[in-house]
């Protein structure tokens, strides 16, 4: 293997160019695939514009679900950018709880797409193999099966002799476990991309190439006119679809999507001989202490790894400069240098590598955004406008994001949570150089330990950062939440102090406890500035709320928490809401929700033609919440305003002057306390904080983090439902829900761990079984 390296540096160091220049003429992909006259059908439902798998994949599905007119616009050829090159892996396994289902339905998909299509995909199905060589690996993939059986993927914990009888030609001395996915495996992603456009076709979609976008433009109805060489197209939607061109269409219309492409390389080999005598095709394994995926390829193996973050490679000049025209079938310049030390790891766990030969080398393309998610769903600030954009994993997440968005776009709601994908998870704190640092930390994350509360650090903090933030960095481990810096608990003097990551319990636990004491027994400071916050005003702003909630409008002075649901009755959000002054409503909702339920919100009033006027003062405001049974007593002390029961009632909000600053506040109990959250300009914040801390050093005043107010809450068990008398978004179906009954209940459990607590999404056994799903845990 490393005596072929250097002939291989040398065959590999010049760019592949494309195998054909596009020609200059207009395809149209229809039934009969005939070859257009170069000018474009003028009227579309949906217009999706990239043609990778993606893209493909969308337009599959929502042509399959029955919807007329989609188009889809490829700038090249169908698989150019990153599917063509693509090592093309296939797994049931995601360590978040949501991306699962998307997982699971592509698999499944691809599994029968042939029989619908005609099409070959080349789908292989051996297996998938995760080695864990290290005690902190197995605690690891206990985790994950703990968070597995509710969910129907295939899943099990396995033990050295397992792994070696599904992988023989592993050197098993550092092997512990394994994490074994029956059903991976790995696809051909050019020929899937094919089959889905076929299908496509048969069910009514038209597929353009080779169509650049050149602009578009959104029109006051919410339609858009999407322009090409080849003519102009006005469609209802956008689907931007377009990979690493992702930036440069989003920037046609003032979005700069954090998205940048990275390097990377993977190693083909020739015939091992070993491999040849194999009986049946090996599982691909990933080495997750060697940070590379190893699978069969013919009777070869294909090896990819992972860099750390300072030898990974981004391609940052698209970002500033643009990708290069004319980039589309080609490849950067390889550099084996750089993956030494992964090709050295793989050789001692496969030893068969040392005397391979490697015949290929591919170093592409594929997009990153700064957490390594895509952004999936519509996009707050353009109406109708949708991206299916930053997807790292493009194979293995078409099918399952094709369905998602063709069921989203189609019945107006999404068929189920994924908000960890929403495109307006970033806002105008992503920027360029933030974007880089997280895709160069995200890229050498890829086999780190996943563990619970985990926190990456690079690209930290942003320019969101609160009032408080340089009073109290230096006290407590800070939370990352939609850009914000937010304490999650607070040291002490003997503390052992710093980001501990475990899977058992560690330095937080301690301090934690303390936190939770000081606010049932004295009073707690916290900063809640990160929440998401609007105002809404205007002669329709009633009619709005009443329409948008599932719940009545509070009456000036007063506070209640509402729902937003979709047509199906089903939570979109959960927000609190003050009516501050007449037609003046104050909404706050959660940080990782903020643009998410602000689209939603702009969404309805631009279809409904309602005259209000909305505000994201997110920024701009800071918040203290004060909360304990002395609260009041401290508050009392910094304002001529009766803070008592009889004057200042449960949810209910007064202006206020605190300690000389204008203030609103209001009473709240989210943790079972009594509290206020306190709201203010921005840049009065730190004021406002140390006279609070000052007057309340004879109550015992102290600092407690989101960690502490959580458990708080969960032990708690609030739930509070409003009545429901106006006509608003999915009535229908909540009573329909009501009436034949209810088939869940929210439960709470109490448990006594020893050294392990429950981190949230746990698999409930009772009496040997898991409700969701019958296939009992087990080890090989």
């Amino acid at each position: 293997f490393t005596a072929s390296c250097g002939e291989m540096l040398a065959g590999c160091s010049v760019r592949c160019s494309s195998p054909s220049a596009p020609s200059p003429h207009l395809s149209l992909s229809s039934h009969n695939s005939a070859h257009g006259s170069g000018v474009l059908q003028d009227s579309a439902e949906t217009v999706i514009v990239g043609g990778g798998c993606v893209g493909v994949s969308v337009a599959y599905h929502l042509a399959k679900a029955g919807q007329r007119d989609v188009v889809l616009l490829e700038k090249t050829e169908l698989t150019a950018g990153s599917t063509w090159h693509a090592a093309g892996l296939t797994t049931y396994y995601h360590p978040g709880i949501n991306l699962k289902k998307v997982h699971y339905y592509s698999i499944k998909l691809y599994e029968q797409l042939e029989a619908e299509t005609g099409q070959a995909v080349g789908f292989h199905q051996p297996g998938s193999v995760r080695i864990a060589s290290t005690p902190v690996r197995v605690d690891e993939l206990k985790y994950q099966m703990t968070r597995t059986h509710w969910h129907p993927t295939p899943q099990y914990l396995i033990g050295p002799e397992k792994v070696q009888e599904l992988f023989p030609l592993l050197n098993m001395d550092k092997v512990l476990a394994g994490l074994y996915n029956p059903g991976d495996g790995h696809i051909d992603p050019y020929s899937l991309t094919m089959a889905l456009a076929a299908g496509a076709r048969k069910y009514g979609a038209k597929i353009y190439n080779p169509a650049p976008v050149t602009s578009l433009t959104p029109l006051p109805d919410g339609k858009w006119d999407v322009h090409t060489p080849h003519g102009t197209i006005r469609t209802n939607r956008i689907v931007n679809a377009s990979g690493f061109w992702a930036r440069e269409v989003g920037k046609m219309i003032g979005f700069e999507h954090p998205t940048i492409p990275v390097h990377h390389q993977y190693v083909v080999t020739a015939t091992v001989p070993e491999v040849k005598a194999l009986k049946r095709e090996l599982p691909v394994i990933r080495d997750l202490e060697g940070s590379y995926y190893l699978r069969q390829e013919r009777d070869g193996l294909l090896f990819g790894p992972y860099e750390k973050e300072h030898k990974m490679k981004l391609q940052d000049s698209w970002v500033t400069d643009g990708v290069p025209p004319g980039f589309g079938k080609e490849l950067f310049e390889s550099d084996l240098d750089r993956i030494m030390d992964h090709v050295e790891m793989a050789m001692e766990m496969v030893p068969v590598l040392k005397e391979a030969d490697i015949i290929n080398i591919v170093s592409g393309p594929i997009t990153y955004t700064p957490d390594l998610l895509p952004m999936v769903g519509p996009h707050q600030g353009a109406q109708n406008y949708w991206t299916a954009i930053g997807f790292g994993y493009g194979v293995i997440h078409a099918g399952g994001v094709g369905k998602f968005l063709s069921d989203w776009i189609i019945t107006g709601e999404p068929p189920y949570d994924l908000i960890e994908c929403d495109p307006n998870r970033y806002g105008k704190w992503t920027t360029v150089p933030y974007t880089c640092a997280k895709a160069r930390e995200s890229y050498g994350y890829n086999n780190v330990v996943g563990y619970p509360k985990e926190e990456r650090f690079a690209g930290r903090p942003t320019n969101r950062v609160s009032g408080v933030y340089e009073l109290l960095k230096d006290q407590a481990s800070m939370g990352f939440h939609a850009g914000w810096e937010q304490p999650h608990y607070f040291y002490k003097s003997a503390d052992e102090t710093g980001y501990r990551p475990s899977f058992r319990r560690t330095n937080w636990f301690g301090p934690v406890g303390r936190e939770c004491r000081l606010v049932m027994e004295k009073v707690g400071v916290i900063d809640l500035s990160p929440f998401g916050k609007f105002l809404v005003k205007g002669k329709d702003s009633v009619k709005l709320l009443d329409h948008l909630f599932a719940n009545s409008m509070p009456k000036v002075g007063l506070t209640n928490i509402s729902h937003m649901l979709t047509p199906r009755g089903r939570v979109y959000a959960e927000v609190t809401i003050t009516q501050v002054a007449p037609g003046e409503f104050l909404l706050l909702t959660g940080s990782g929700s903020e643009l998410h339920d602000l689209r939603w919100i702009e969404r309805e009033v631009a279809s409904g033609g309602y005259d209000v006027q909305i505000s994201n003062i997110t920024d701009n405001v800071g918040v203290l919440g004060v909360a304990g049974p002395r609260a009041r007593k401290v508050l009392q002390k910094l304002t001529d305003v009766d803070m008592s029961d009889s004057e200042f009632k449960f949810l209910s909000c007064k202006s206020i002057q605190l300690a000389g600053v204008p203030v609103r506040a209001i009473r709240i109990s989210y943790t079972g306390e009594l509290g206020w959250e306190l709201y203010m300009e921005m840049q009065h914040m730190a004021s406002v904080y140390q006279a609070i801390m000052e007057a309340g050093k004879e109550e015992g005043i102290n600092n407690f983090g989101t960690y502490a107010m959580n458990s708080l809450r969960m032990e708690k068990g609030f739930r509070g439902w409003g009545a429901e008398p106006a006509d608003f978004i999915g009535k229908k179906a909540l009573l329909d829900i009501k009436a034949q009954g209810l088939k869940r209940k929210l439960a709470h459990l109490i448990l006594s761990p020893d050294n392990v607590d429950p981190e949230g999404n746990e698999t409930i056994w009772h009496n040997g079984k898991v409700n969701f799903h019958r296939e009992c845990y087990r080890e090989y």
